[in-house]
């Protein structure tokens, strides 16, 4: 053992407490030399891909303009057989005018069930006897946002209904195509699927999205299924532009009761604006590739992730703070949210 010993550059053994001393200096290598291999065997198994990109069809959703629309230009210029799934005309006609020609577009609404029917009898043609190998279901808004007594039903669940139910929706139709190319579901929630930071219906859908995923996963894996789940932070989209947001602070303002005004007083609403201005500038991520890259490898890799953090405010900031205690982050919003005029 001595020789064991002074090859790795301990000192020879002169007493039990030595010998002590350098076993466990040889235990700590031994976990460091395990750790290592672990850590170069994750990346190599990490970056391994699938094989015939080329005859792999995939339906994207949401595809008129940010994450949707340039993952379906990545995906295509990958040699994947992309179908996109456009609100509008326009999106899709300009989506096609910028991608090559085996890609296809399909109108869709999400929260249109004879919408989604149409959408996947055409997937079912263009697909025939590959099956579709991936879904992504990115469709989603975020608005109204704000505080959640300002809220009524309706505001909530018309964005549930694209968030929730079209995600549910959207994934229980598209299955048995899933099913025969034993493919992938990709379904975009958001590091406000971890910590519920404000009212309205977006963080509900998106702790939503988690959970389905996490119960989708378990229940079809038998079937060669991975469900996997992105969870952006803050990106400069058409979901935190700042224009659409305070323009539905102001209409839920003015749906208020008189006396619910009061209890927040004249200076909350423009102190509350301020404070999202000042939120969305300081932390949104314009390079909207490091979501899209999460989504890429969800479909190329051999051996997806169950869940990918994309952004660093993602990665350092909200996912951390989602295994805090509460009060962490309940003293931080206190600290960072204006305080109504009655607040005890």
């Amino acid at each position: 053992m001595d020789s064991v010993y002074q090859y790795l550059g301990y000192p020879a053994q002169v007493n039990d407490d030595s010998e002590t001393s350098s076993r466990d200096h040889l235990w700590l290598y031994g976990v460091g030399t395990f750790v290592v291999l672990w850590t170069l065997g994750w990346l190599y198994r990490d970056s391994l891909e699938i094989e015939d990109i080329k005859e792999k069809y995939v339906f994207v959703t949401g595809c008129d303009s940010g994450f949707g629309n340039l993952l379906c230009k990545r995906l295509d210029r990958r040699g994947f057989r992309v179908i996109a799934g456009c609100l509008t005309e326009k999106g899709a006609d300009d989506l096609k005018r910028a991608t090559g020609p085996y890609l296809k577009t399909v109108l869709l609404d999400v929260t249109s069930t004879g919408s989604i029917q149409k959408a996947m009898e055409y997937t079912k043609q263009e697909v025939g006897d590959n099956g579709l190998w991936g879904i992504v279901n990115n469709a989603g808004r975020s608005l109204p946002m704000g505080p959640s007594e300002w809220m009524r039903l309706e505001d909530y669940t018309s964005t549930l209904k694209v968030n929730m139910t079209g995600v549910i929706e959207m994934t229980l139709t598209f299955l048995p195509l899933i099913k025969q190319a034993q493919g992938r579901i990709v379904n975009v929630a958001s590091v406000l699927g971890r910590v519920a930071a404000n009212g309205g219906g977006y963080c509900i859908s998106k702790f939503a999205v988690e959970s389905f995923s996490d119960c989708l996963r378990r229940d079809i894996h038998y079937f060669g299924i991975r469900v996997c789940i992105i969870e952006p932070g803050f990106f400069k989209t058409a979901v935190t532009s700042l224009d659409p947001i305070e323009r539905e602070l102001h209409r839920l303002w003015n749906q208020l009761t008189p006396e619910v005004k009061a209890s927040y007083g004249d200076k909350y609403l423009d102190n509350y604006i301020q404070i999202q201005r000042l939120i969305m500038n300081a932390v949104c991520d314009s390079d909207l590739s490091k979501v899209t890259n999460c989504m890429e490898h969800a479909l190329a890799s051999a051996y997806p992730r169950t869940r990918y953090s994309a952004g660093w405010d993602a990665k350092f900031g909200w996912i951390p703070l989602s295994y805090m205690p509460s009060c962490v982050i309940d003293i931080g919003l206190k600290l960072v949210m204006p305080r109504p005029a009655k607040s005890v």
